[in-house]
């Protein structure tokens, strides 16, 4: 990974500041407590890739992301600008202000190693960072990093991966879109964030695609009441209201 200082202010209507970017490689994980306020954006260099994403509550590890009920309450089956991201105790983790890429997956889960194994088996013991990491394994390294195993994993979001139905309904895997793909999150609750940057679970590449993702930081500007992802729908607005129930006071 490479790190570094970025100044650039990409959206001065919602970004106050850029100020921290890092390159995460194909088959990687890693994790950040993402503060009130701040911004995480994330770019598909490659076209591609996969990030697979699960939130936390940093203060109550218990309450976690919950794919049903972000998008019944807003009445979609993909996730893209405007929409929020919702925990189990009905308050918002984190809106998408800005997509570029226009549907996200949410339903169809996480790779595992049975999925890996059609592109052949390589271990970090003999292959070092070559090895075909799963996005299971990859959520539960970083996960133990906070006392949390396999009974605290949830529903997670597929980044950049979209899925389609055929003639007979059944689902797979969009083509890749081209690269320079993006996604801006704005959190609006402190948030433990998890991803990891392995392969979608319905991905049938001839290769197993080692994909990376570019990721900004930095602050975003105070919510305003004409917010779009807070005025998208009824739903959201209550949800915004139960996270300044939780902030009051502080």
């Amino acid at each position: 990974m490479s790190n570094s200082i970025d100044s650039s202010r990409p959206n001065p209507s919602l970004i106050r500041s850029m100020d921290y970017s890092t390159d995460i490689p194909g088959a990687s994980h890693w994790s950040l407590r993402m503060r009130k306020g701040t911004i995480m954006r994330l770019t598909d260099t490659q076209g591609g890739a996969n990030v697979g994403m699960l939130f936390y509550n940093p203060e109550n590890l218990l309450e976690r992301y919950n794919a049903p009920d972000s998008l019944k309450c807003q009445h979609t089956f993909k996730l893209t600008q405007g929409h929020c991201l919702y925990s189990d105790m009905g308050r918002i983790f984190a809106s998408i202000i800005e997509d570029t890429h226009g549907w996200h997956d949410t339903v169809c889960g996480n790779s595992h190693a049975n999925h890996i194994k059609r592109w052949g088996v390589r271990d970090y013991q003999s292959n070092r960072n070559d090895w075909m990491q799963n996005g299971h394994d990859a959520f539960l390294v970083e996960l133990a990093k906070y006392g949390l195993g396999q009974a605290d994993l949830a529903a997670n979001v597929n980044w950049f991966s979209q899925i389609v139905t055929d003639e007979t309904g059944k689902m797979q895997l969009a083509p890749s879109k081209a690269a320079g793909a993006q996604l801006t999150l704005r959190f609006e609750m402190d948030t433990l964030v998890i991803l990891h940057t392995c392969p979608h679970p319905m991905n049938q590449a001839d290769n197993y695609p080692r994909k990376p993702v570019h990721i900004q930081l930095g602050e975003a500007e105070p919510v305003t009441t004409t917010d779009a992802c807070l005025t998208a729908c009824d739903e959201n607005r209550r949800g915004f209201q139960n996270n300044a129930l939780y902030h009051l006071g502080r």
